[in-house]
């Protein structure tokens, strides 16, 4: 485990961190070492802040939900492009998108702490991030815990465990809930459409993989290595799912299942198991999981009343 040691924020040099995100780097201010915080990120590495954290920044959408969650939304002053949840979310000042930041804008706001998203951010900026003393936190859940330890983990660092302490415990509680329900339902073959050009779909390995099998659905597409597999229609034809469940290009566009309507032969489309969800509830791994798992186990149940 590597450890990251964190200066209180009154430390940071603005001006010198304005100008070395265009020009280059300024000195790191040591660290104090006592009355850390200190928490794990998703990287395995400890990073520690000598005082809670105020002003944060959440450089992904699913990042801002899992601050907001966490209780810390008061401390948020900057976010991405897409981070639309909660509705105040939108309200924080936008420093560019996920892959690609505005550093400047950034650096104006003064954040004492960076939240990244582990494989969505650009490694260069965030290494320039880090080299300027700004403390960076990683996250990106990978099964249900995850979601719940990322929770607890930024209320640590904003000292704000009690409420995170309750969120998290809330999606704990429901998911277990939806695994009592479901644990001897009927198996239901699925095919879940992650985008449409090029065709993408996840394995059982990858977060929503684990919605499928919370809910007795069973992934066509499990076996694949990549948690994000890119297939063809034929494959999906070859496959021959019970139900294909899929977002589309905004919360309400169901082009992407209108699709497949021209395909008669699919079980799916001759038991009209065609069902739409909603893509925030169900591709980002934060606390509406637990309402996008619901949706996908009430929608696998139609299928097997269909039956």
């Amino acid at each position: 485990m590597t450890r990251i040691g964190i200066p209180p924020a009154k430390t940071f040099n603005v001006r010198c961190w304005m100008m070395s995100a265009l020009l280059g780097l300024c000195a790191l201010p040591a660290w104090a070492s006592d009355g850390e915080i200190c928490a794990v990120d998703d990287r395995d590495r400890e990073v520690c802040l000598a005082a809670p954290a105020k002003r944060i920044a959440a450089l992904s959408p699913g990042a801002t939900e899992l601050v907001y969650a966490a209780g810390a939304g008061e401390q948020v002053v900057a976010v991405v492009s897409y981070s639309d949840f909660p509705p105040e979310a939108k309200e924080v000042p936008s420093v560019g998108s996920h892959t690609r930041l505005d550093l400047e804008a950034l650096a104006t706001l003064r954040p004492d702490l960076v939240i990244g998203w582990t494989t969505g951010n650009p490694a260069e900026q965030m290494e320039t991030i880090e080299a300027l003393g700004v403390p960076v936190f990683y996250i990106e859940p990978r099964d249900f815990e995850g979601v719940a330890s990322a929770i607890e983990r930024l209320a640590q660092l904003a000292d704000t465990q009690q409420e995170g302490i309750r969120a998290a415990e809330d999606f704990r509680q429901g998911i277990a809930e939806l695994a009592a329900t479901f644990k001897d339902a009927e198996p239901v073959e699925v095919f879940y459409q992650v985008w449409d050009e090029p065709l993408m779909t996840i394995n059982d390995e990858h977060f929503i993989g684990k919605v499928l099998t919370l809910c007795g659905g069973g992934n066509v597409f499990g076996d694949l290595s990549r948690l994000v597999p890119r297939i063809d229609d034929e494959a999906v034809l070859a496959a021959n799912p019970e139900a294909i469940l899929a977002g589309g290009m905004g919360e309400e566009n169901r082009d992407w299942l209108t699709h497949w309507e021209q395909y008669s032969n699919l079980q799916a489309v001759q038991n009209d198991n065609l069902f739409f969800v909603p893509p925030s509830l169900i591709q980002r791994p934060t606390p509406r999981l637990l309402e996008g798992s619901r949706l996908f186990c009430e929608k696998l149940e139609v299928a097997r009343e269909r039956r």
